[in-house]
C-alpha cells in the first residue's frame, strides 16, 4: 500500500455540504414518482388475491426503502471548496466525482429554484464553462449562499479573465 493521498483527499481544504433540506426535496421526488407503481401493484395484487400477486409490490416497496435510505447518504456526499483559482465540487458514495472548474474559464453563473425548491428555502448554483465537461452544479444551498456564492464566483471569474 502506497502512503500517497488519494485524488480525494486534499490537504487544507474546507469542503462546505449543502443544506438538510435537499434530502426532504428529493424524498419528495421519490414519492411523486412512486405513487404510481406502488399504488397500481398493490391493485394488481387486491385483484389477484393471491399471495404470488403481492411479489412485485414487495419489489417495489424494497426499492422504495432503498431510496429513501439512499438518498440522505447522497446529500451527504456533496459538498464544495472554494480555492485561490477553482472551486472543486464533491459528489457521490460509490462512484465518486471530483470537478475542479477554474475561474478564468467560467462564462457565467446561473442561480435557480423551482417551487419546491423556493418552498425548501434551498437553489441550486450552476456553473457554465466554456467546455461542458468542467460544468458543474451545486444544489441544495440556502438562497443567501447561493447569492453569495453567485457574486463571489462571478466577480473571481472576471477578475481571472482580466489577468489574460
Amino acid at each position: 500500500m502506497s502512503d500517497a493521498p488519494g485524488p480525494f483527499e486534499l490537504a487544507d481544504l474546507r469542503w462546505t455540504r449543502v443544506s438538510g433540506r435537499l434530502v426532504t426535496a428529493r424524498l419528495l421526488v421519490v414519492a411523486v414518482v412512486m405513487v404510481v407503481p406502488v399504488v397500481g401493484t398493490v391493485a394488481v395484487a387486491v385483484a389477484v388475491g393471491e399471495l404470488w400477486g403481492w411479489v412485485v409490490p414487495g419489489v417495489v416497496g424494497v426499492f422504495v426503502a432503498w431510496l429513501v435510505w439512499l438518498v440522505p447518504r447522497q446529500v451527504r456526499a456533496l459538498g464544495y471548496a472554494e480555492r485561490d483559482d477553482d472551486l472543486l465540487i464533491v459528489r457521490g458514495i460509490m462512484f465518486r466525482r471530483l470537478v475542479v472548474v477554474p475561474y478564468g474559464r467560467m462564462q457565467y453563473v446561473d442561480v435557480h429554484a423551482g417551487p419546491v425548491a423556493r418552498w425548501l428555502r434551498i437553489a441550486q448554483v450552476q456553473l457554465h464553462t466554456a467546455a461542458p465537461a468542467t460544468d458543474g452544479s451545486i444544489p441544495g444551498l440556502e438562497p443567501e449562499e447561493a447569492a453569495r456564492l453567485r457574486d463571489r464566483l462571478a466577480s473571481r471569474g472576471e477578475a481571472q479573465l482580466a489577468g489574460l
